[in-house]
């Protein structure tokens, strides 16, 4: 450490007793080869001349010029701040990407912003003035979402830290951006928390809670298991008898449009909140995990939340099926028949293909709310982990209007989709069956799992406009999203909400 930073440092220390713990995250792009000096941010740039140039002077003889995603930390620059971290955002010139499917420029500034934050986190700096970096939107989401941690039974926790753009910026942008954020970090939560703080019940009581500020539009609905066998949904009840939990059928209602008559979008999750697999047991290695097997619904319900704080001008349903799926002497076994509410048969030939039997019944009464569109997520199937990794959700769908949309949408939020095949190949593997209409599983088992699936659901949908997400592949991150911390991921719940928001009231001219 040379003489000058030990100094810095010793300052940074003095300031943080005297209560000066506040943060400052600052952008540079790399060297251009036609350019011999830095080339800061907007927000950088004032910085530094503000300070007569030290941020610059500092920059050049600390090292090499920054590469993006790396960054340096500066103390005892600027009485108001006193440490500075510099983030290296890349090649100013970037934006969208065709091979990628993402804007690199948004994607490279939710990252370094992460990392300048969560440098700023670890020095226990308990505000942070962020820059922009010409996109508001995206720096919000990188400072949210890289923030975030769950230690909520952790003794010792991280600093909580508080952010703010710093330097001119369009605020809507941010505040966008920090509700985007916010809506992932929801669904995070709900997937990261243990199965038995987490049950259907106490789902649909955090669902509720964090809708109650916008009562005035919204409406919850938590149908008992009464309800579930009024109508009949004899494929939920089937998966859910093997547990002590009840089920919870949550229902919202979010009426947006000025238009009450405007056809609802509807969003159904998946909410099974803990999958042992049932009868059919999974290993236990890895087993704690399937405490997010309810992704579906935690990324569907956060992005409705999402859609009413943002105050989106669109009418939205979300469906969710929650419940268990254990083993028991009341579960379902291995070759037993059960009838969705579409009166259709299925064979359940594995019990741990237990999310597409709650899911037929939730898309068959999604239909009686006679939707413009149906949107359904769900950490369905291992094998779209196999096809597609973490790269991207997987998107099978009849209606290439959806699918634009949607992935256009994740090229801007950089959380992909693909889409998938729906042949009737695979629907005859699920319908040419001995016992029943349809099986749950395919009968070549080992070939096409997620396609399987997803034509197993289309069984169960009439409307023209649908689409399935499998987001089983994108459940949790290790370290292949730089701005999200290792553990459950929330995606996509800003790819869905960057969709509605897209649409919004243009839904009704599909």
């Amino acid at each position: 450490m040379s003489l000058f930073t030990h100094m810095s440092f010793v300052l940074f220390l003095l300031l943080c007793l005297n209560g000066f713990i506040q943060g400052l995250v600052l952008g540079v792009y790399e060297k251009q080869p036609d350019n011999e000096g830095i080339r800061l941010t907007e927000a950088a740039a004032a910085f530094d001349s503000s300070i007569s140039g030290k941020l610059s002077e500092m920059l050049t003889i600390s090292g090499p010029l920054l590469k993006k995603g790396k960054s340096r930390t500066f103390y005892g620059l600027h009485q108001d701040f006193p440490s500075v971290v510099v983030v290296g955002l890349g090649k100013s010139s970037t934006g969208v990407c065709g091979k990628e499917n993402w804007d690199n420029c948004k994607e490279s500034i939710r990252a370094a912003v992460s990392v300048g934050c969560r440098q700023l986190q670890d020095l226990e700096v308990a505000h942070v003035e962020v820059d922009p970096c010409g996109d508001g939107q995206s720096a919000a989401e990188g400072a949210v979402l890289g923030l975030f941690e769950y230690d909520e039974f952790k003794t010792k926790k991280k600093v909580r830290v508080t952010t703010q753009p710093y330097g001119s910026v369009d605020s809507a942008a941010w505040q966008k951006g920090v509700l985007y954020g916010d809506g992932q970090n929801l669904a995070r939560r709900l997937m990261e928390a243990p199965a038995n703080h987490i049950t259907p019940t106490a789902f649909a009581n955090t669902i509720e809670q964090k809708l109650s500020p916008f009562a005035h539009k919204v409406a919850v609905h938590k149908r008992p298991q009464c309800w579930i066998e009024s109508e009949q949904m004899g494929a939920f009840l089937s998966v859910s008898k093997g547990s002590e939990e009840p089920p919870v059928f949550l229902e919202l209602h979010y009426k947006g449009s000025l238009d009450s008559a405007q056809p609802p979008l509807v969003l159904v999750g998946k909410g099974i909140t803990f999958d042992s697999g049932g009868i059919s047991l999974k290993p236990s290695s890895g087993m704690d995990a399937m405490r997010a097997d309810m992704g579906g619904a935690a990324t569907v319900c956060s992005a409705l939340v999402t859609a009413a704080a943002l105050k989106l001008p669109i009418n939205i349903i979300g469906l969710a099926p929650l419940c268990e799926n254990m083993p028991s002497g009341k579960a379902n076994k291995p070759g037993d028949v059960v009838r969705a509410k579409n009166g259709k048969t299925i064979q359940v030939d594995n019990t741990d293909a237990e999310g597409r039997l709650i899911l037929a019944d939730a898309l068959c009464y999604a239909h009686s709310f006679k939707p413009r569109a149906i949107i359904n997520a769900a950490t369905l199937t291992g094998a779209v982990d196999v096809a597609l990794g973490s790269a991207a959700a997987g998107v099978f769908t009849n209606s290439d209007w959806l699918w634009e949309r949607l992935q256009k949408a994740s090229i801007v939020t950089g959380d992909r989709v693909w889409r998938m095949p729906l042949f009737q190949h695979y629907t005859k593997q699920i319908t040419e069956n001995a016992l029943a209409d349809l099986n749950n599983v395919g009968k070549y088992s080992r070939s096409g799992g997620a396609c399987t699936a997803a034509a197993f659901l289309r069984e169960f949908v009439t409307a023209d406009h649908w689409a399935h997400l499998d987001i089983a592949g994108v459940m949790t991150n290790k370290d292949e999203i730089p701005y999200l911390r290792k553990g459950m991921s929330g995606r996509p719940t800003r790819t869905l909400v960057e969709f509605i928001a897209a649409i919004n009231y243009k839904l009704k001219h599909i």
